[in-house]
């Protein structure tokens, strides 16, 4: 049976706690992942209880073990920039097809004060979900790397 947790802030999560979700999201993130250090960041900033940041991570389990995770973190802006950014999510393989994406992206937004952002590579399957829950491609994101 799936069972669905979330972490913020206010919950204190420990290292082991956070690496469980980094060690998940390094491995089925896949070809759209990121380092495992880029991953812990990023979890330390949604977890961590400074008032300059901020965010949650939700955590879909099956018999104790993680099968689908999001990270989300606060942006501290709003209007211009959404309050919010999607930074990560994933399904374990074995477990796509099955709503899984769904359901945590849904807890997610449920979750979120005020609007998301997201990125997503043109040819990520998730695209689709993304669509069907009402995100638009509004912009073409240029980066400038130094």
């Amino acid at each position: 049976m799936l069972k669905i947790e979330t972490l913020s802030a206010k919950d204190q999560a420990t290292y082991l706690q956070k690496k469980e979700i980094a060690d998940f999201l390094f491995v089925h993130l896949e070809k759209y992942g990121d380092p495992h250090q880029h991953i812990m960041n990023c979890l330390d900033y949604a977890l961590d209880q400074a008032v300059d940041k901020g965010g949650f991570t939700v955590a879909a389990r099956e018999e104790g073990k993680i099968v689908g995770a999001v990270v989300m973190n606060k942006t501290g802006m709003s209007g211009y920039i959404p309050e919010n950014i999607l930074v990560y999510i994933a399904v374990d393989a074995s477990q796509r097809g099955k709503g899984v994406g769904k359901k945590l992206m849904q807890t997610a937004i449920d979750l979120a004060k005020g609007d998301i952002a997201l990125h997503v590579e043109p040819d990520n399957p998730a695209r689709k979900l993304y669509e069907a829950l009402g995100f638009t491609n509004k912009y073409l994101e240029m980066r400038l790397k130094k």
